[in-house]
């Protein structure tokens, strides 16, 4: 039976806890930090606790030595987490509790707390490869912007008018791209921190299809419009569904051709939109991985942000977004959005002269 206070048992704790007395004896353990050193609960407690906390810094500096936790400064009541490193190599996050009989006054007990390092290292390495692909995806282009200019204040009476408008037709191109890429990366932070907000409004998404449509700059050609010409009206930030719908666009644009399709939907009420491309398809065991950030696969251009973006714009406006298999061939990702027309407006009377209301909410968290 492991010891534990009269509170807790020990071992319901999700880390490793080890507790030591006045005489730095180990008094109490359970099965977590156990296992972390290598060793079960009997052969823990009645040990000094100098030798059952073993580890080492990377100098080869012992954790008892480096903390002295029953002679060292005396104001002390807390060690701050820190990677310590068993014999075998592996991390442990190690921070400790100095329970004092008086302030300043002797330690009575020492708790001392015990994680597995490698989800800390998961994080950090994440944080790494995020701070890389976004200083990655903004080079590009600023090196465009960047030399271009530079070739100009250096060359300029060199260069016909001709070249010269070419070369800021260019700087001109980079600079909306970085400005598109550092909108992206905004809503991105937006949509991971829940500070979302969504100007609700009546919707008609047909109209607001064609008018995304009309100021693409993809050929007219490349995208079919199919579907009823009456359909329920949604309750939408109009904003947010244009960038959604452009998002989707551009997507199936980069496999050929597609079609865009609005349909009433026929169980949950709102509209749902389908966009399918002519592409090689999404495998079914990867569908749900193209909506994280940064994805890329073969040769796709883009951040690698869109399809992440339009899941928590969807999501927030309390609709969903799935890829399956379009019906000749390639990809089809579809979205439905729900009528999310305000209780409130139920039961009021119509607007007259067809003014539109506005509402502006947070967007809706999973």
């Amino acid at each position: 039976m492991t010891e534990s206070s009269d509170e807790v048992d020990l071992d319901d704790l999700p880390d490793g806890v080890l507790v030591a007395g006045d005489d730095a004896t180990v008094t109490a353990a359970n099965r977590v930090a156990a296992a972390m050193l290598g060793g079960s609960v009997p052969d823990l407690v009645g040990r000094p606790l100098r030798e059952v906390m073993s580890l080492d810094d990377l100098e080869g500096h012992s954790w008892y030595e480096c903390t002295r936790p029953y002679d060292g400064f005396e104001l002390r009541s807390r060690l701050g987490e820190r990677v310590w490193y068993l014999a075998g190599g592996q991390q442990l996050l190690v921070t400790a509790r100095l329970v004092r009989d008086a302030p300043a006054g002797r330690v009575r007990r020492v708790v001392v707390g015990l994680r597995d390092a490698r989800a800390r290292a998961w994080a950090d390495r994440e944080r790494s490869d995020l701070v890389a692909t976004v200083a990655h995806e903004l080079r590009s282009p600023l090196t465009g912007v960047k030399g271009f200019a530079a070739t100009l204040l250096s060359r300029w009476d060199r260069f016909s008018d001709s070249q010269r408008l070419l070369m800021l037709s260019t700087i001109d191109a980079d600079a909306d791209r970085l400005g598109r890429l550092i909108t992206d990366l905004l809503d991105t932070a937006r949509i991971d921190t829940n500070r979302m907000r969504l100007r609700l409004e009546p919707l008609d998404l047909a109209a607001t299809l064609r008018q995304v449509l009309a100021t693409s700059e993809a050929p007219a050609a490349s995208i079919t419009v199919l579907g009823p010409p009456s359909l329920p009206v949604v309750w939408a930030d109009a904003d947010r569904v244009c960038q959604v719908i452009t998002n989707l666009v551009e997507n199936a644009l980069r496999h050929g051709a597609g079609d865009v399709t609005l349909r009433r939907h026929g169980t949950a009420g709102g509209v749902e939109i389908s966009v399918d491309d002519h592409g090689p398809g999404v495998p079914e065991e990867i569908r749900t991985r193209v909506f994280t950030r940064f994805w890329h696969t073969g040769v796709r251009g883009g951040s690698g942000l869109g399809l992440y973006i339009v899941r928590g714009i969807v999501e927030a406006h309390g609709g969903t977004v799935t890829i399956t298999d379009a019906p000749g061939g390639g990809a089809s990702v579809r979205v439905w959005l729900p009528r999310n027309e305000p209780a409130v407006l139920r039961e009021a009377e119509p607007e007259r002269d067809g003014a539109k209301r506005h509402w502006s909410v947070p967007a809706r968290t999973s």
